[in-house]
């Protein structure tokens, strides 16, 4: 009965991923479909196929043992490690009708093996992980794709109601998150990808962390105190790529007047000073965090604040506790296309009261990506141990474009440090003074 239950909740989310992938894919025209909306993404086309192919290797051709759907060529194309996103258009990729095709043709085998096959036997199967593995793997490009759309220049195709409000209430600026070990990673969590593993105790030294994600308005406080030309409150590598770059706000940000406004998914409109401020470089958080006279959280003080319980001394999945997420606690999946302002979904908060450490907007940390103590790379060295190294940033949390599948509050991701169209942003943090720990 357990494996019932397993199999139904693998279509389901099975479903609900594709689903996406068709809101994404079927809001624009073909002619949209096949165009590179900046040389930083995939044409939509090629994300649309490639999902495809990625799930016919690891689900029909590794758990299931078949023959190749199509000729050996198209896994070189859909390999997002042959050929750079700018060269993409350039490749001769299935057409907007074949690639349709060819993701309904895998799916369809793919429920078929998924009623037959037992979940058990083989590490790839236990607990579904190969199944969930896709699943995560088509929601992360799912939220790529819909970064894509953010570039692309055009009237709206997308809709979704707005996120919720909040209003006069409240709320600490810094929380203290007590010194001590804690539990960070996972052995347990079934579909936990290999950087998340394994779990492993952390001690860290007390801190400060906002209660809240760094506002619109509070980083146009930093922009009025001329934070993008006084180079004090830059790495050096940063304020290079600012003037190189010449960046003088967050990406999509424009002066209308005396007005900052923004494009968001076609709209023009006023920034709106209490949302979380998202399209930020870490180059352009780190800035604001110094100029605020305080610092990114480490990846560790991050995950000690979403996670650790001081009553009970462990670590929970997420930040209310281990159940899955709702859409009372946290803003996921694509439900609003923005964030919440800043202090929303007080129930999701964290046991020390830090709120949105999930959804909204991912956030930057001042942390290299690295393996954790033990890590071993399963089932396959190019999801996260080639990234190892110094040229990537951690981002925890998620963001209103990740789904509830990927995202955890071990999850991991990273990204270059000048990157700005992924729905990033960030909260501070610092060290402890005399007498506050």
């Amino acid at each position: 009965m357990l494996t019932d239950a397993l199999k139904e909740r693998i279509a389901v989310d099975l479903d609900r991923a594709r689903r996406r992938t068709q809101v994404l894919t079927e809001a624009v025209d073909d002619r949209d479909l096949v165009a590179q909306h900046s040389p930083l993404m995939s044409p939509l086309v090629w994300d649309l196929a490639h999902v495809g192919n990625q799930e016919e290797l690891w689900l029909l051709r590794d758990v299931g043992g078949r023959e190749p759907i199509l000729p050996p060529a198209v896994d070189e194309l859909y390999d997002a490690f042959q050929h750079p996103r700018a060269d993409r258009p350039t490749l001769p990729l299935l057409d907007p009708v074949e690639s349709r095709r060819y993701v309904s043709d895998v799916r369809g085998r793919v429920l078929d093996l998924l009623e037959r096959v037992p979940l058990e036997g083989r590490p790839l199967l236990e607990n579904g992980f190969a199944f969930g593995m896709i699943v995560q793997h088509e929601q992360q490009h799912d939220e790529t794709m819909l970064a894509t759309h953010q570039l692309r220049v055009g009237e709206p195709v997308l809709g979704a109601p707005p996120p919720p409000r909040v209003t006069s209430v409240s709320w600490p600026d810094e929380v203290l998150v007590p010194g001590g070990p804690f539990t960070m990673g996972t052995s347990t969590d079934a579909w936990a990808l290999d950087n998340e593993r394994p779990a492993h105790e952390v001690e860290v030294p007390a801190f400060m962390i906002d209660t809240v994600p760094v506002s619109n308005g509070d980083y146009l406080g930093f922009m009025a105190d001329g934070g993008y030309d006084d180079p004090r409150w830059w790495d050096p590598k940063g304020w290079e790529h600012r003037l190189r770059a010449g960046l003088v706000a967050p990406l999509f940000w424009s002066r209308d007047g005396n007005e900052w406004v923004r494009r968001r998914f076609g709209h023009v409109e006023a920034v709106p000073f209490d949302e979380p401020v998202v399209h930020v470089s870490w180059y352009e958080a780190d800035a604001y965090a110094r100029w605020a006279g305080k610092r990114l959280p480490t990846e560790a003080e991050w995950e000690k604040a979403a996670r650790f319980d001081p009553v009970s001394r462990r670590s929970r999945r997420f930040p209310w506790g281990d159940e899955d997420p709702t859409a009372e606690q946290t803003n996921l999946g694509q439900r609003h296309l923005q964030p919440a302002s800043v202090g929303a979904y007080p129930v999701g908060a964290s046991p020390l009261g830090v709120r949105q450490l999930i959804g909204d907007v991912w956030e930057w940390t001042s942390s290299d990506l690295s393996g954790y103590p033990g890590f071993r790379a399963w089932p396959y060295r190019e999801y996260s141990e080639v990234f190892f190294g110094p040229d990537y940033k951690m981002l925890r949390g998620g963001s209103f474009a990740t789904d509830a599948a990927a995202c955890r509050g071990t999850f991991r991701n990273w990204d270059y440090p000048i990157r700005r169209q992924i729905f990033a942003g960030f909260r501070c943090a610092r060290d402890v003074s005399a007498g506050e720990g």
